[in-house]
């Protein structure tokens, strides 16, 4: 079964959806987005799911002491740091006891737990775009346990699974009518495609 992890999630409509759907993963971005929301808004969310999906808080460039707080604030029991944070900030949060994922593009290095993260997610190189990519170039790159982000959507990512061969996918802007706004019946199509894949 390939994991699934919906991210940027800020209704409970949309969550209770995922949930319902059979989604992994849920995600609240709490950085810079049209997706963003308060920790406290992520709390009410992440109240809703239940223990079997990972809640996850997605952070770009804050410093630890930063994600550390809106993780707490927020309870989630996942942080997401995307783009080049040093070795440090993961070593930092390590003591929370919460998976850490490490969200880059195909340039960085790929190895799982390279950086003490639990999970690999590999990106678009314009991350958030929504443009597909070359999934093909990373297919048997990333070790470990690894996500594919970048572009997805119900209609693509079967191929794009095919192309890359990822452990997971992850997908946010592929699920939306408008920036920011997610649609059920979206949501619920991507994970049906992902799951007939097996």
């Amino acid at each position: 079964m390939v994991y699934v992890k919906i991210c940027g999630l800020s209704e409970p409509e949309h969550v209770s959806t995922a949930v319902e759907a059979g989604a992994d993963a849920i995600g609240f971005v709490m950085t810079r987005s049209p997706r963003r929301i308060a920790p406290e808004r992520a709390a009410e969310l992440a109240a809703l799911v239940p223990g079997h999906v990972l809640t996850v808080g997605v952070f770009r460039g804050e410093d630890p002491d930063t994600v550390r707080a809106a993780a707490l604030a927020s309870g989630v029991r996942a942080i997401q740091l995307h783009g080049r944070h040093p070795h440090g900030d993961f070593t930092a949060l390590k003591d929370l006891g919460l998976r850490l994922i490490r969200a880059v593009d195909a340039e960085a290095d790929l190895r799982c737990g390279a950086y003490d993260e639990d999970l690999l997610l590999v990106d678009a190189p314009h991350a958030g775009s929504g443009q597909p990519w070359d999934w093909a170039a990373v297919r048997g790159r990333p070790t470990g346990q690894w996500l594919l982000a970048g572009g997805l959507s119900p209609s693509n990512v079967t191929e794009a699974i095919a192309a890359a061969g990822p452990w997971g996918v992850d997908v946010s802007s592929g699920l939306e009518t408008s920036p920011g706004v997610k649609d059920s019946a979206l949501i619920r199509a991507f994970i049906e495609a992902v799951r007939h894949v097996g």
